[in-house]
């Protein structure tokens, strides 16, 4: 009696001490030494006391469906998981709900519990267990009733892993029509797991607790009720308070609602059939049929993995192949496509991706695009981690169980160094790095070093490409010799050749007579057009006037620079980080033929055009402005404008240009600009037809009119 007397004439610890002298709420250690301190008397609520949960509670469990005959305490098994010493359950057996298990994993407490309700409640059971690892028959309960259980399980530090396992054994547990309640203070990462395990076949519902009368907002308890239907139906989130009207802390309400809308809005996509990303769960409960059976022309996204249960997470995109009828060479294969491709049309887009499925004589393809992610992981450990995470996506009869096949895209790159890595303010991420591709064929180019400047912005987009030499220049003969003896040697591990690549790649030079890109080829390939003009101008003793609009690397007019002796290249480029980049890894130089102007492109050729047209001979200045010319430098109409930049912008669907290059005004400040002759080239890449034919369609009005 001493004791319990000087235990309540102690200051009652905040929740802060309290906090503070358990540590990590996962531990059975520190929950058995914190009830062992406390004692089974001295309970604690964590969250809502009985009073403020009792009105809100006691409706929920009472709602759930049962015989009318029969009264609550003999029709719902109700679990209250990580009870803990809190008087819930008590409460619970009280209002008449005499069947109750309680479950935790401290021996401690549980005995302690055991104790305290033995005569007063003979029929209430409590078992030591942990909650992640229940040893209940499946179909058990009608009602799992959580009161903080979830969010001790979700410490930010440790991750979904345990919150995950401890959902799973609640849905496994709970029959048919069951509730899950869940007492929770609703943080952004504990309901970022829970609203999406509870998608398809639940119900779910939101309800704020009424908090204690406080001078201060303060953390208040909220409510999720999910019910476990009979169907595998999608439905919004219900919320019953007033957003408006929460008077929480700003920083809880906030977090919350911002969850709960992100959570509607992902199912609302659902619900409308958008292109949206399922779980793996998601697909086991029927969300997009039967996955057992095969379905001509399935497609649906996919995520794989979770933090926890594997190494890595993965997009993926499950294909059954559009013709069942003819003859496989598997049910069901896993086709792996590396970062570097991922973004190439035939596996980003639907289309592609049908092609890549007929190829494969799969009668289920299940694409994964790696991501940056996965970078340093080697392709046999992807494919062990990727094993267990496909098993359940194989149809019944995959070849009466044999292991799934794996496929790769090869990236075609043997040899890899990054030579530069950067940023701009202007194009983001910039990589710059040498490459030695894998020989296919018999182009002797193809076994040598190139040098790739890339975009990390544009799903890592290979903006230009140079073939290196030594000092420069490229004897076929020479070079084939060396090739192939250096293939001769080539057995040697990956790092020593990317060393020996490195320290060979630094003594050469890029090869300015070499178009290693094919979209410059098909740029220049556009001359012939004008062929006939281009020849009487240089007959002429006259200069062919070319503007290039986007310089990157300086390869393409370093290449007309070199071989089209008569020309006089201005090149504009938005960005003055891209000229030293090309400057210093590329071989770009400036000479009386070769101009850059650090300019917008439209506003280049607007004030060219403004200039132009108004009779008057125009000087260029490096700054990228246009003015009346002295007598010295003289520039009359353009003989060719040149538009090779990218978009930053992907939600116009076009990759390049950026879309105010394909406007109507700057079509007519181009035409406007253009010599009699002249011609126009413009870069145009987009996965969209119906984008690209708009763009051709916009270009030929302009050009037919008058």
């Amino acid at each position: 009696m001493g004791k319990k007397k000087n235990q309540k004439q102690q200051p009652s610890a905040s929740k802060d001490d309290l906090l503070n002298t358990l540590g990590d709420f996962t531990s059975k250690e520190n929950w058995d030494s914190f009830f062992t301190i406390r004692g089974s008397d001295d309970s604690f609520e964590w969250y809502a006391e009985w009073p403020q949960l009792r009105d809100s509670l006691l409706p929920r469990i009472q709602q759930h469906p049962s015989p009318s005959s029969l009264s609550p305490s003999s029709s719902l098994r109700i679990l209250v998981p990580g009870c803990g010493n809190s008087r819930l359950s008590e409460h619970l057996y009280d209002a008449g709900f005499g069947d109750i298990t309680n479950i935790d994993f401290s021996k401690v407490v549980i005995s302690g519990m055991l104790r305290r309700n033995v005569r007063d409640r003979p029929n209430m059971r409590w078992r030591v267990m942990d909650m992640t690892q229940m040893q209940f028959p499946d179909d058990t309960f009608n009602v799992v009733l959580d009161k903080g259980g979830l969010d001790a399980l979700m410490e930010p530090e440790l991750g979904p892993q345990l919150g995950t396992k401890y959902l799973s054994e609640v849905k496994r547990v709970l029959k048919s029509r069951g509730k899950f309640i869940c007492l929770t203070l609703a943080e952004s990462h504990v309901l970022g797991l829970l609203f999406p395990k509870f998608r398809f076949g639940w119900n779910v519902c939101l309800y704020a607790i009424p908090q204690k009368p406080s001078t201060k907002p303060d953390l208040q308890t909220f409510m999720v009720a999910a019910e476990k239907e009979s169907s595998n139906e999608l439905l919004q989130i219900i919320s019953s308070f007033d957003h408006s009207s929460l008077a929480c802390n700003p920083n809880q309400a906030s977090g919350l609602l911002e969850a709960l809308e992100s959570e509607n809005q992902i199912r609302g996509e659902y619900l409308s059939g958008s292109d949206v990303l399922y779980s793996l769960e998601d697909l086991q409960l029927g969300a997009k049929g039967d996955l057992q059976k095969l379905s001509p022309g399935r497609r649906v996204l996919l995520t794989l993995g979770e933090q926890g249960v594997s190494h890595f997470c993965y997009k993926a995109v499950l294909l059954d192949a559009k013709q069942q009828s003819g003859a496989f060479s598997f049910h069901c294969g896993v086709f792996i496509v590396p970062k570097t491709r991922s973004h190439e049309w035939l596996f980003s887009s639907e289309e592609g991706q049908w092609q890549v499925v007929e190829s494969s004589k799969a009668a289920r393809l299940i694409m994964v695009l790696l991501e940056a992610s996965h970078a340093n992981a080697d392709m046999e450990d992807i494919q062990k981690d990727l094993s267990p995470l496909v098993k359940p996506l194989a149809p019944a009869d995959n070849d009466k169980g044999n292991q799934i096949p794996f496929m790769t895209a090869s990236d075609g790159i043997k040899q890899r160094s990054v030579v530069y890595q950067g940023s701009s303010s202007l194009t983001g991420p910039v990589v710059i790095e040498d490459v030695v591709y894998e020989n296919t064929d018999d182009d002797v180019s193809h076994s040598l070093p190139f040098r790739r400047l890339i975009f990390e912005r544009t799903e890592g987009l290979v903006q230009s490409e140079a073939l290196l030499t030594r000092d420069g220049l490229f004897d076929k003969s020479v070079y084939g010799a060396e090739m192939k003896k250096a293939s001769s040697s080539s057995k040697s591990k990956r790092r020593g050749a990317l060393k020996r690549n490195n320290e060979s790649s630094s003594k050469m030079k890029v090869y300015h007579g070499y178009l290693a890109s094919s979209y410059h080829t098909a740029i220049i390939s556009g001359f012939s057009l004008i062929s006939s003009y281009l020849e009487s101008v240089a007959s002429s003793g006259n200069r062919v006037k070319a503007v290039v609009i986007g310089l990157g690397a300086g390869l393409l007019p370093m290449f007309l620079h070199g071989c089209m002796q008569s020309m006089q290249i201005e090149a504009v480029e938005l960005d003055p980080v891209m000229l030293n980049l090309a400057r210093d890894y590329f071989g770009f130089t400036e000479d009386k033929r070769m101009k850059v102007h650090i300019a917008d492109g439209i506003q280049f050729v607007r004030d060219y055009r403004n200039l132009y047209a108004a009779g008057n001979e125009v000087l260029l200045s490096s700054n990228g402005s246009c003015k009346l010319s002295d007598a010295e430098s003289r520039s009359t109409a353009i003989d060719i404008i040149i538009v090779d930049v990218d978009s930053s912008d992907s939600s116009s669907g076009l990759r390049c240009p950026a879309a105010d290059f394909v406007e109507e005004s700057f079509l007519q400040n181009v035409k406007d600009t253009l010599s009699e002759q002249g011609l126009f080239v413009i870069n145009l890449v987009s996965r969209s037809p119906a984008i690209k034919d708009a763009v051709v369609s916009r270009m030929k009005e302009v050009t037919l009119r008058t």
